[in-house]
């Protein structure tokens, strides 16, 4: 604490994100990254745009990532002028507050979700109401109701994994025609089904996605907002008020190069999948209650045991998972699926925990 703090600084409570462990080999499953490789096209990618002396780094990247916009329209069928693209879906969001969540009502999200929302709400003095989830982590679309400052949650939701229908969020997203909701879809590509073929449909609606999961690029930060083109003009706006220049060159190539590759994509998320359920199987066998999930992770919880107690003793072994100690899910752990090994790995381990 210092007395130069600004009262915007006094008053937040910043995002804790996942841990990074600093080990050799560990078992890493608490900040939901892919457990396999980007497509081989993403590294070839990178090395073209390097070169042999990295002479194209001296000059800035293309500031509107005209062809990362144009490569990802035609995936989805859409015009680039409906494509916005940011440093990760994180900065996708937190433009989405500043341009389209900050009016007189506040924006709804569920009670169980994406623990940055809130933060970015305090952070950009968005006025925000929570919205709670039914008792097995669903959300009601009834419950989201006019007049508000708009409508924000993930699909499938984090940290709980659930899926709400396509005719559902279609449903929901034609009761509120007075402001924006907002679809997270970070998750989706492992088991939900996308509202980007709706944005032509519904002007105030906008999805969010990143390559960070389904396309394991994580670690080159590229997110992206799908809407009507005057949604797309107002997180441009913001963006050239903020930084100009969000994604360097070999973000934009190598996020270019995954959309290219749609069989190294696709094999990958159906590698995940059938780990998801294979881990799930196992969880089960060992007495867990597992919610039903649609992403690259589960949540799950024994009655017998307390959560915060067999996360720390799996961070013991090496192994780590997610545990929030936050009201409804004290008791939960967010568990990434990783490789087979990695997922048996932690299976072995839950069941010497548990004396199984």
């Amino acid at each position: 604490m210092s007395r130069y703090w600004s009262d915007i600084v006094h008053r937040l409570v910043p995002y804790v994100p996942g841990e990074q462990p600093v080990l050799a080999h560990p078992v890493k499953l608490n900040t939901n990254e892919n457990p396999y490789p980007p497509s081989p096209r993403v590294v070839e990618a990178i090395r073209r745009e390097l070169g042999d002396t990295g002479e194209a780094l001296r000059r800035y990247p293309d500031p509107s990532a005209r062809r990362l916009r144009e490569t990802v329209a035609a995936h989805h069928g859409i015009r680039a002028d409906q494509v916005f693209v940011g440093n990760g879906s994180d900065e996708v969001l937190a433009h989405v507050f500043q341009a389209l969540l900050k009016h007189e009502h506040p924006v709804l999200f569920p009670d169980v979700t994406y623990s940055f929302y809130p933060t970015y709400a305090r952070l950009y003095d968005v006025a925000y109401r929570t919205v709670a989830l039914d008792e097995s982590f669903g959300i009601r679309i009834d419950d989201y109701t006019m007049p508000n400052g708009g409508v924000l949650f993930p699909n499938p939701n984090a940290p709980t994994g659930r899926a709400l229908p396509l005719d559902r969020i279609e449903a929901l997203v034609a009761r509120n025609t007075e402001s924006v909701v907002v679809i997270d879809e970070a998750y989706v590509d492992f088991g939900a089904r996308s509202a980007v073929k709706l944005i032509d449909r519904y002007p105030h609606l906008l999805v969010v996605q990143t390559v960070s999961k389904a396309r394991s690029l994580a670690g080159m930060r590229v997110g992206f907002a799908f809407g009507d083109a005057a949604l797309i003009e107002a997180l441009n706006r913001v963006k050239d008020s903020f930084n100009s220049y969000p994604l360097d060159r070999l973000a934009q190539v190598a996020a270019t190069a995954s959309y290219e590759d749609t069989a190294w994509f696709e094999t990958n998320c159906a590698r995940v999948i059938a780990s998801r359920e294979r881990l799930t199987a196992k969880l089960e066998t060992l007495g867990f209650d597992v919610v039903p999930s649609a992403a690259n992770f589960v949540f799950a919880r024994h009655k017998d045991h307390d959560a915060a107690t067999l996360a720390a003793k799996l961070r013991e072994r090496e192994i780590f998972v997610r545990h929030f100690k936050a009201p409804r899910i004290d008791q939960y752990l967010r568990i990434s699926i990783g490789t087979d090994t990695e997922c048996d790995t932690l299976a072995g381990a839950l069941g010497e925990l548990l004396g199984r």
